[in-house]
């Protein structure tokens, strides 16, 4: 363990075996930092914040920090984070809103400069929120999904496992597991091919997956037939993920781009009844 004589270091804080404090670093009451972790200079760890192995953090970033909100409580909840993380300048992850709750960020993930993990968010395994990515409070954010620069997630929204936001996209709707992000229009384009490939999943599993996103966004099928679809012929392989998401959203899904302006999938019907307008993607 190598602490530099410039940090402050709470004497309740539990450090790990072979942990690195850099210059002018602060380490709150009932921190844990497990072993092996790097802080670099200005890191601010502030209370009941854990964080797992191996982590890296860099200059001025902040873990732990107070919800920004407009009614905070006195009683907070904690951050946690896995192992092998890598967490660049600048980046702020906030304590969850209330106790026994948590914020928590994965194993092996890459938070670039200047981005944001409000209250309460969860961010799986493998995710890369590259520079200025801003999360509202309680996003989740699916393993291995890459939000590129700026892109801005609003409050409770769902961003699922695989897929790629463009830059300076606005979300607003959950986005599906494994598809693109147009970062201009914020709206689907298609499927993550790159990033399924990079994953290691073959062609079949990739053909799988575009039959069934010519359900949900080219069949013009109700809400309600698409989901009827999904779970009856998509039970096995990665497109088995697809019924579960839908069917629990609560923000709506992301509509496809080649939809006209302004069109969405419909998620509720009116009054809990089918109205038969169509859930056109095109």
């Amino acid at each position: 363990m190598s602490i530099h004589p410039s940090s402050l270091v709470s004497a309740s804080a539990k450090i790990g075996i072979g942990v690195q404090i850099g210059p002018f670093c602060v380490i709150e009451e009932g921190v844990t930092l497990g072993d092996g972790c790097i802080l670099e200079t200005h890191v601010v760890i502030k209370k009941e914040s854990i964080l797992g192995q191996n982590n890296h953090l860099f200059e001025g970033s902040v873990v732990g920090g107070i919800p920004q909100h407009t009614n905070v409580p006195e009683q907070l909840g904690r951050v946690i984070i896995g192992s092998g993380n890598s967490i660049r300048e600048n980046v702020t992850i906030h304590r969850a809103m209330q106790p026994g709750h948590a914020t928590t960020l994965g194993d092996h993930c890459l938070l670039m400069c200047n981005s944001h993990v409000a209250h309460d968010c969860i961010v799986g395994d493998h995710v890369v929120l590259t520079n200025n990515v801003m999360l509202a409070g309680h996003v989740t954010v699916g393993e291995r999904a890459f939000l590129s620069g700026a892109a801005g997630v609003h409050q409770f929204c769902r961003i699922g496992k695989l897929a790629m936001v463009g830059g300076q996209a606005h979300i607003s709707r959950d986005v599906p597991p494994f598809v693109t992000i147009d970062g201009e229009s914020s709206y689907v384009v298609g499927l993550n091919q790159v990033g399924l490939k990079r994953a290691g999943f073959d062609y079949k599993a990739i053909a799988q997956l575009k039959e069934a996103y010519r359900v949900i966004y080219r069949s013009g099928l109700t809400w309600k037939e698409i989901l009827a679809r999904l779970q009856t012929e998509f039970t096995t392989g990665l497109a088995a993920e697809f019924y579960p998401f839908f069917a629990s959203t609560k923000r709506g899904v992301t509509p496809e781009r080649r939809m006209p302006p302004g069109t969405t999938i419909k998620i509720h019907p009116v009054d809990g009844q089918d109205d038969g307008r169509r859930a056109r993607a095109g």
